[in-house]
């Protein structure tokens, strides 16, 4: 195998989407497992949908997932620049490479005029294709005498320039996930390879750009596939070495009916895009959302691609080195974002406490709590398993930090007995004179003294949480207990025999 160069080649258009992410990080993995480099090249030729901001964003993108450029508009490297849009010369010596060859010519059709011909064709029930069949017939190079040509090229007459395809041709090619392929050249157009504007389409600076790069494999997204052969060819135009090609399946909606799209996300409740996207119409993102950047690439790797065990939590080191472009599948993938959540919750899981600690304490000042890290990290170590995001310890603790105000007339009527009222009040006197208020002196004391009175250990215990929780929820209660001290213990306990009684009734 030759030396490994991957590229990541998106269009500035607006924000990444995470088939996008998915594309970039498929590059990078491969390209790392075989020691090669992995090269972001931005393609703004496409200057009608250029969208202020989005190139910063895909390289935000990147840093954030982990994904480390060797090459690159920031990076440099041997091959800059690495913006198409500062290559414009080098695309136009290559179109007149081609129409020098005969390989591509000058075509001076109006877009009115395509127009009223697809109008036609549609009227006429089938479908114009700009090609060998018909090319002679339309206002271009081949059509009309060299002179008229001159003439119109002299006048500064708009044009393309458009590959010419051969007639009735079978092309082969091989597709590293998909096999051999064959297509016949009478099914293809004529396309466009550089436009009036003076860039560059896709298809020309693509292949320019991966040969002057020396780009060993292509991997990128299954909506190129139709234009492989086109790309084969043009190699085989300028007497090029064909790189490799590997074409992914697509992302599809969570019930596998289509391609995942930002509508889908909106509708679901969840992100498509890495990062939030703040323009124009915006979009959150993964990070805002609180996923952790290694919980995102997890996931991302495993929809479209499998290491062939049941292994499913991968680190960034162990993807690189358990992937392979023959694994990942042929059929597109369905994004489940029950799943996507799941990786979070385990990757939080993993986190240290007082990391956790360190990340909650951020959102209780916003709320204007303060406490020590060494504080929040026992709270932290009583409902991790609980929560998949940082952000949902508060719906988890907030009882901690807040007295409850409000209570279930339901669970009221269930839970809170005649009798609660004397009992809290008798065991308020107990835990006021308790010398120890730890969790564990705590819990043994009042249990002896439920034992001791021949109370029910559900009904002291309920009625207790009721006062103290404001629900029938949340971690072992004497680990609640101790946490929020005894002060605000008896008060919880007073306001709750004051309350509770007058909502029951």
């Amino acid at each position: 195998m030759h030396k490994v160069r991957v590229r990541f080649a998106p269009s500035p258009t607006g924000p990444l989407h995470i088939g996008g992410v998915r594309t970039a990080l498929y590059n990078y993995l491969f390209a790392k497992k075989h020691h090669g480099v992995f090269i972001l090249r931005i393609e703004d030729t496409d200057q009608a949908r250029f969208v202020e901001g989005a190139e910063g964003y895909i390289i935000e993108a990147l840093r954030w997932c982990g994904i480390t450029v060797d090459e690159g508009i920031n990076e440099g490297g041997n091959y800059a620049p690495y913006r198409q849009s500062e290559r414009k010369e080098i695309y136009r010596q290559y179109a007149d490479m081609l129409v020098e060859k005969g390989d591509a010519y000058y075509a001076f059709d109006t877009p009115d005029q395509l127009e009223k011909m697809r109008e036609a064709a549609v009227a006429e029930g089938r479908t114009f294709i700009y090609n060998a069949s018909n090319r002679g017939m339309l206002h271009n190079s081949l059509s009309m005498k060299e002179d008229e040509c001159e003439r119109l090229l002299a006048s500064g007459e708009q044009y393309v320039i458009r590959y010419k395809m051969p007639a009735e041709e079978e092309i082969h090619f091989n597709d590293l996930i998909r096999g051999n392929m064959v297509v016949n050249t009478g099914t293809l157009d004529d396309k466009v390879l550089f436009k009036s504007d003076g860039m560059p389409t896709y298809h020309l600076a693509n292949i320019v750009d991966d040969h002057l790069m020396e780009i060993s494999h292509v991997i990128r997204g299954e909506e190129w596939l139709p234009s492989l052969p086109l790309h084969v060819l043009m190699y085989r135009s300028f007497g090029c070495e064909v790189p490799a090609f590997a074409h992914l399946p697509l992302i599809l909606k969570p019930d596998g009916k289509g391609k995942l799209s930002k509508r889908d996300g909106d509708k679901m409740g969840f992100p498509v895009f890495p990062l939030y996207w703040p323009y124009g119409e915006t979009a959150k993102g993964y990070r805002e959302e609180g996923y952790y950047p290694e919980a995102f690439i997890n996931m991302l790797a495993l929809l479209g691609w499998n290491p062939g065990t049941e292994k499913e939590i991968f680190s960034m080191e162990e993807l690189i080195e358990a992937f392979s472009i023959e694994r990942v599948h042929k059929a597109g993938s369905r994004f489940d974002p029950d799943k996507a959540r799941w990786f979070n919750h385990i990757y939080l899981q993993q986190k240290e406490n007082k990391q956790l600690a360190i990340e909650f304490r951020e959102f209780l000042r916003a709320r204007g709590f303060h406490y020590d890290i060494i504080r929040l990290e026992k709270l932290v170590a009583m409902v991790k398993e609980r929560v998949s995001f940082v952000k949902d310890l508060w719906t988890e603790t907030d009882f901690f930090f807040e007295s409850p105000d409000a209570w279930d007339k339901d669970i009221v009527a269930k839970r809170w007995k005649p009798e609660s009222p004397v009992i809290l009040a008798e065991l308020r006197d107990t835990m006021a004179n308790l010398p120890d208020f730890s969790a564990e002196e705590t819990e043994k004391i009042v249990k002896s003294w439920i034992e001791a009175k021949g109370y029910s250990t559900g009904l002291v215990m309920n009625s207790l949480r009721l006062v103290v929780v404001g629900a029938l929820r949340g971690p072992h209660l004497f680990d609640i207990i101790s946490w929020i001290g005894r002060e605000e213990t008896l008060i919880r306990i007073d306001k709750g025999i004051d309350t509770l009684g007058q909502i029951q009734k």
